[in-house]
């Protein structure tokens, strides 16, 4: 017996998905290392905080980020401070 085509090519995603199974190969990262993660940020003082922005501006924090050589956070974390050293600073005058 001859089998159809979509047939086979379900019995090969099964077989593709079950090796990767067994391999040991996640596409994620293990939900106890984002649980530790989230620990040593809440332990270092992170906290979450998610913005929307323009497509342009967040292209411009990325090309920053590689500019001086930090991660995206600690030079968004600069640049706020930086901002809001300077408005406080407008504000009293």
């Amino acid at each position: 017996m001859t089998m159809k085509r979509t047939e086979l090519e379900k019995r090969k995603a099964l077989a593709i998905a079950n090796a990767q199974r067994s391999s040991g190969h996640r596409s994620r990262p293990a939900p106890a290392d984002r649980k530790a993660q989230r620990a040593a940020d809440r332990a270092a003082g992170l906290v979450p905080f998610a913005v929307k922005l323009p497509a342009a501006l967040v292209a411009e924090l990325n090309a920053h980020a590689l500019r001086t050589g930090v991660p995206v956070g600690e030079a968004v974390a600069a640049l706020l401070r930086s901002a809001l050293a300077s408005a406080a600073v407008g504000a009293g005058r």
